[in-house]
């Protein structure tokens, strides 16, 4: 039985991986028509809300780390991954803590994390450069934040509300699925 669970949950956290590393790239082909630097669509953030309400916060962490890392790793460089370290880890950090205080619905839970990941790459862009002048974005990126937050956690709850009438009704028929006791 153990062998079967392990399984599914291999499969599962495949699947969520490969998920987001592909709308990171497809993230990485759209090209953003707003001239400031930073600004993106957040596709791959799709994945984490997701799995904040499906998987639960350690397989979304590590889910997020083995994205940014292999993310890194293919498209980007050493400093392009600290970046998406340093904006990933306090946005899954803010979601993390207000999902959990139930303070915001997940579209909420969603634009904290836009907004906790743009903050999170301008503190280390300020300590990259140096100087504090790099903030001169955030107005900007706060907007973005918002924008792709707010998209991002609508299109998340849609698939969140469908995974979870799915596990319900796989229960429901007592039928072997691949579902493990991590899926809501």
């Amino acid at each position: 039985m153990k062998s079967k669970k392990r399984a599914v949950w291999v499969a599962q956290y495949g699947m969520l991986i490969a998920l987001a590393f592909i709308f990171s790239y497809l993230e990485a082909i759209i090209p953003v028509p707003i001239p400031v630097p930073g600004v993106k669509l957040g596709l791959a953030n799709l994945v984490t809300i997701v799995g904040l309400y499906t998987v639960g916060v350690k397989g979304t962490a590590v889910v997020s780390l083995i994205r940014i890392v292999l993310v890194g790793l293919t498209f980007g460089n050493m400093f392009s991954m600290v970046y998406s370290l340093a904006g990933g880890s306090l946005s899954l950090l803010l979601m993390i803590l207000c999902k959990k205080n139930n303070w915001f619905s997940q579209i909420g839970v969603s634009i904290i994390g836009g907004i906790g990941h743009n903050v999170g790459q301008l503190v280390i862009a300020s300590i990259v450069v140096q100087t504090t002048g790099v903030f001169y974005y955030l107005p900007a990126l706060l907007v973005a934040g918002v924008l792709a937050g707010a998209v991002i956690g609508l299109l998340g709850g849609m698939v969140t509300e469908r995974i979870q009438g799915i596990v319900k009704k796989c229960r429901q028929s007592k039928r072997i699925c691949m579902v493990s006791p991590g899926w809501t």
